[in-house]
């Protein structure tokens, strides 16, 4: 569960397969979410087509860039470390090397590590990844270099991803950019700008261009995906200005969704995150619909308390979560929901704790990501809210979340013992080479021995035992997604 708690802030050295013509080195590493790990294979398309391959040796790289996360102090503390490493090989080893920073921390800090620390040559926001080549050519000519402008039509939806350290099944499609919802803790609509979705026949494009190279599941991706419109461009909060056949003819993630199970029947699909203000009953249906989109559900709550909810700016009660969590478990039986939480935001009290402790025992939460209050320049939170909690109240009230959600999750596995569940098969089971790892629908990730099956099979799997996060297994067949 400590793992869980730190997952989404670990450092992914990225490499792709080399162009024989390229003749530059690109070291890249992603920080922080999904979206940024996908970003940096947008970026990696982009670099590969101005001559660099990706390497794994930081000494021997022309150019260094890290896609950055700001949704914790912690995130940017491990950043700046890595940038203290790039600066000390730049200095020591190798002097010719550009070093750059992307994403949320890159617009962030943008003056401070330009100009103040000068630790960096070049700065790069998540909507100025097509102006990469063009401020290489300013570092290259003696200038620092940056775009941080946020954009409010940029969806990448024209760059055909790098699919980096890629295993050949999974892979992340991005449907969406942008955040409307200004929660008071967050720094995403600041650092990634309004939300505007990507147009939908591009993104089949790149699911079909993906089943065409052999993948076998989609993530469709977006910092809220439910939020997902399409009308023929624009920001989602302009759609009330859309002409009459626009709105006819507008696609929503219902729809989208649905269009994707259709037309690939089989592939399997997953999608994050998601709102519950902007969760529709019609998802709902579609996931309990289309055997090929997962039981699985990612549902940030951040506090079972409906006066800290309103303290975030959550545009949700406790009571209408609840309704929510009621509503999935009956259209969807057996779902599998994961949450986000937060402890200790300013004001927080016992009280409002124990809300948060009976919320999570309430819905039954297969895992979690869970985090102490992190305050964030910037934020509503920051400017007008004292973070007046201790930080060893933060912290125990931290651990009695995990702790109670460590018992849940293995409360919640044992549901599996005995059962046959449809496993894809993603890699080589950590712990022993004889063994395939996958995940179910559910999204637990099952082992098993491998027999004659190979990366990629969705097989039958016999559930004989579990940990509290692993479902243990013997293969008895292959299933009809093959």
């Amino acid at each position: 569960m400590e793992k869980e708690i730190d997952e989404k802030i670990q450092g992914q050295t990225l490499v792709l397969e080399h162009k024989n013509e390229n003749t530059k080195k690109l070291f890249i590493e992603s920080y922080g979410c999904a979206m940024n790990f996908s970003d940096s294979e947008i970026v990696a398309s982009i670099m590969t087509e101005q001559g660099y391959n990706t390497t794994q040796i930081l000494e021997e790289a022309d150019l260094v860039l890290v896609n950055t996360c700001s949704i914790r102090d912690k995130a940017e503390q491990t950043i700046r470390k890595r940038l203290e490493k790039y600066n000390a090989v730049k200095r020591d080893i190798n002097p010719k090397m550009k070093v750059g920073v992307l994403g949320c921390m890159a617009e962030r800090l943008k003056d401070q590590f330009l100009e103040q620390e000068k630790i960096v040559d070049l700065v790069v926001g998540p909507d100025a990844y097509k102006d990469l080549p063009n401020l290489l050519k300013e570092v290259e000519e003696g200038r620092d270099a940056i775009n941080v402008i946020l954009s409010k039509d940029e969806t990448y939806g024209d760059v055909s991803p790098v699919r980096l350290n890629s295993n050949g099944i999974n892979a992340f499609v991005s449907i969406t950019r942008g955040c409307d919802n200004m929660c008071t803790f967050c720094v995403v609509p600041f650092t990634r700008g309004r939300e505007r979705s990507r147009e939908p026949q591009s993104i089949i494009g790149e699911i079909q261009d993906l089943w065409d190279k052999g993948f076998k599941e989609v993530c469709l991706l977006g910092q809220n995906v439910d939020s997902y419109l399409w009308y023929g461009g624009g920001l989602k909060k302009d759609f009330d200005k859309a002409s009459e056949m626009q709105k006819a003819t507008s696609v929503d993630f219902a729809q989208l969704l649905e269009m994707c199970a259709i037309q690939f029947p089989k592939m399997r699909f997953r999608f994050s995150t998601s709102n519950p203000q902007d969760m529709h009953e019609e998802v709902l249906h579609v996931i309990a619909k289309y055997p090929n989109v997962c039981n699985y559900i990612h549902l940030p709550v951040q506090s079972g308390s409906t006066r800290i909810l309103k303290e975030m700016n959550r545009q949700h009660t406790r009571e209408e979560y609840m309704e929510l969590i009621d509503k999935i478990k009956l259209i969807i039986p057996g779902c599998s929901i994961s949450q986000d939480m937060i402890t200790g935001f300013p004001t927080e009290t016992e009280e409002d704790h124990q809300d948060t402790l009976s919320l999570i025992e309430y819905v039954q939460y297969d895992f979690g990501y869970m985090f102490s209050y992190s305050e964030r320049p910037g934020t509503m939170a920051a400017r007008k809210m004292e973070d007046d909690v201790p930080e060893e109240v933060k912290k125990r009230r931290l651990q009695e979340v995990v702790d109670l959600q460590q018992k849940i999750s293995e409360e919640r596995t044992s549901r599996f013992l005995g059962q046959t569940v449809e496993v894809l098969i993603e890699r080589e089971s950590k712990k022993s080479k004889a063994e395939w790892s996958g995940r179910i629908s559910e999204n637990v990730v099952a082992v098993f021995p491998k027999e004659h099956y190979k990366i990629g099979d969705f097989v039958w799997v016999k559930v004989n035992n579990y940990t509290s996060a692993t479902l243990i297994g013997e293969a008895v067949g292959y299933s009809d997604m093959n």
